[in-house]
This record gives structure tokens, C-alpha cells and sequence, in this order.
């Protein structure tokens, strides 16, 4: 990874952690909402996930990491889970991918430091 590469991988991971946390936050608020608020809350979660499916696509191509092939798994069941009604499973697969973007994000910090860049 170079040094630019792992830039944009910590700058690329700090906005997916803070999309997963987002996400998993509202999942977990929206288990006590009932009827219309749940489903607005569901399409709002929906809506959110697909932006950071797409991050995790775009952060593939501009900060190579072989650990955004399995974020990028997780959020795509996510994903799919949540499309099919199945709402607080989807909270398993979004830690997953909280865990895997944290090493990403660590793996590259490390590379910065030891580069004396950060």
C-alpha cells in the first residue's frame, strides 16, 4: 500500500465506522418503534446502507485493502437481510464489517507511523 493509498484507506474508513455505528444505532432504536415508524425507519436505514455499500466500492478502488472484500460482503447481506424484512439480524453483519474497517483503518495508521507521515 502506498502512502497515498493508505491515507485515503484511513480517511475512507473513519466514514464507514462512523456510517456502521450511525446505522447500528438506529437499527437498534427503531426495535421499539411500531407500525409506520418502524417501516420510515427501515426505508431511512435502507437508504443510508446503500451509501456505504457504495463507499466501501469506491474505497476498494482508491485504497486497496484485501479486508474491504469482507466488509464489502457484510454490508451487502445487510443489505439484503434488511430488503427482506429481516431487521435486527442485520445488526450481526454491521459489526462484522465495524470490526473489519477498524483493522483496515488501523493497518493503515500503523503504515503512515512507521512512514512518520502521521
Amino acid at each position: 500500500m502506498t502512502n497515498g493509498e493508505a491515507i485515503m484507506a484511513f480517511s475512507q474508513s473513519e466514514k464507514i465506522k462512523a456510517g456502521l455505528i450511525w446505522l447500528s444505532s438506529v437499527l437498534q432504536m427503531s426495535e421499539n418503534f411500531q407500525g409506520m415508524e418502524k417501516r420510515g425507519a427501515e426505508k431511512a436505514v435502507g437508504a443510508f446502507l446503500n451509501l456505504v455499500v457504495h463507499d466501501v466500492g469506491l474505497s476498494e478502488r482508491v485504497a486497496p485493502d484485501p479486508g474491504w472484500k469482507e466488509v464489502r460482503e457484510a454490508v451487502e447481506k445487510a443489505a439484503t437481510m434488511l430488503n427482506s424484512g429481516i431487521g435486527v439480524e442485520v445488526l450481526h453483519d454491521l459489526t462484522k464489517a465495524l470490526s473489519q474497517v477498524t483493522t483496515i483503518g488501523q493497518r493503515s495508521m500503523t503504515l503512515l507511523k512507521d512512514q512518520h507521515l502521521l
